[in-house]
């Protein structure tokens, strides 16, 4: 019979702040504190407050849907919205040198 050999939760498992992507969670604390440092009132305490509430509420339905949705969408940044029907982006098309008179 073969060993088993335990993998640990903190090896597999996402690193998520209050049930939401960490990185995200600081960037909207940040968010929500700026907006209550500079208005420096009640009004913008209850904002700031509100902004929070809201922001770490949709960041937990994202986190719960995929809790790797924010790196999935940085990687799909980097693709380009189109990839000509070629083999490799610098082989030239026949139909096109046989006009040019080439072949």
């Amino acid at each position: 019979m073969l060993d088993r050999t335990p993998y640990h939760r903190a090896l597999y498992r996402p690193h998520l702040l209050l049930g939401a992507d960490r990185a995200l969670v600081i960037v909207a604390a940040g968010t929500s504190l700026l907006v209550i440092a500079t208005g420096m009132n009640a009004v913008s305490l209850i904002v700031g407050v509100a902004l929070w509430l809201v922001s770490i509420a949709f960041l937990r339905s994202i986190a719960k849907a995929d809790p790797q949705m924010r790196q999935v969408y940085m990687r799909s940044r980097r693709y380009r919205g189109f990839y000509p029907p070629r083999s490799r982006p610098y082989r030239v098309d026949p139909a096109t040198m046989m006009t040019k008179g080439r072949m």
